[in-house]
C-alpha cells in the first residue's frame, strides 16, 4: 500500500510539472527572439563561439524530446525547436549544446552519468522482474527478503542517477543562459523568458529525482524491517 501511495504522489507531482513545462514552452514559443535566428542556427553559433565542430545538429521528432547523445555527437532538435525562431527555441536549443560544451570539457558529472546508463537499463529491467514476482506471489518469505534487498538495490541505482543528473541540467542551463546574455540572442524580458522556461525544464529532473530517491528509501526500510 505504501508503494503505491508513493507512486500515487509522485505521478501527481510529475504530471503537474510536466504540464507547467508545456505551458511555458508554449508561451514562450509564441514569443520571437531578437535575433531572428532558428533553434538550429543558435546551436551552431554557440558550437562556433566554443569551436565544438565534431558535433552534428539534427532536426528529430515529437514535442520536448530535445536531447544530446554523447555517445553519436548528435543534438537532436524537436521541429519546433529546430526550425523554430522563438524565445523557446533558442533557450532549448542552447542549453542542449550546453551539454556538447560539458562533453568537450570533460564536465565529470556528465561522464558519470553516461556511465551510469547501463546500469539504470539493466536495474529497470530488474524492477519490472521482481514487481511480476511480487504478482504472482514468487517473493514469500526468506525469498521475498532477498527480492525487496534487490529492489531496494535497483531503486538506488536509479536514484543515484537522477541525483547526479542534477547538476548536469543546471549546469547546462546555466551555460546556456549566460551565452544568450552576452550574445544578445535573448534580451531583457526574452532573457527571463528563456530562464523560466528551462527552470521549468530543470524542475521535470527535481520531481523524477525525488520520486527514486523517497522509492529507495521506502524499500531499503522495509528490507531492514523485514530483516
Amino acid at each position: 500500500m505504501g508503494y503505491y501511495v508513493i507512486l500515487g504522489l509522485f505521478t501527481a507531482v510529475g504530471w503537474f510539472v510536466s504540464n507547467k513545462l508545456k505551458t511555458k514552452f508554449k508561451h514562450y514559443s509564441t514569443i520571437p527572439n531578437t535575433s531572428g535566428m532558428t533553434g538550429y542556427e543558435v546551436g551552431m553559433a554557440m558550437m562556433e563561439h566554443y569551436n565544438v565542430s565534431d558535433v552534428k545538429i539534427v532536426q528529430g521528432q515529437g514535442s520536448l524530446t530535445d536531447h544530446y547523445n554523447p555517445r553519436t555527437k548528435t543534438v537532436a532538435l524537436s521541429p519546433e525547436v529546430y526550425q523554430g525562431r522563438s524565445v523557446a527555441s533558442a533557450a532549448v536549443a542552447a542549453h542542449e549544446v550546453g551539454h556538447v560544451v560539458q562533453h568537450a570539457t570533460a564536465y565529470k558529472y556528465l561522464a558519470m552519468r553516461s556511465n551510469l546508463v547501463p546500469v539504470v537499463q539493466f536495474s529497470s529491467k530488474m524492477q519490472q522482474f521482481l514487481f511480476m514476482g511480487f504478482m504472482f506471489g514468487m517473493a514469500s518469505g526468506a525469498l521475498g527478503n532477498w527480492f525487496i534487498l534487490v529492489l531496494a538495490a535497483t531503486f538506488g541505482a536509479t536514484a543515484l542517477f537522477s541525483l547526479i543528473t542534477l547538476p548536469v541540467e543546471f549546469d547546462a542551463s546555466k551555460r546556456a543562459l549566460v551565452w544568450l546574455d552576452e550574445t544578445g540572442i535573448t534580451q531583457g524580458t526574452e532573457y527571463d523568458g528563456a530562464k523560466d522556461a528551462l527552470w521549468w525544464a530543470a524542475m521535470t529532473y527535481v520531481a523524477q529525482a525525488l520520486s527514486a530517491l523517497v522509492m529507495f528509501l521506502y524499500f531499503l526500510m522495509k528490507a531492514t524491517n523485514r530483516n
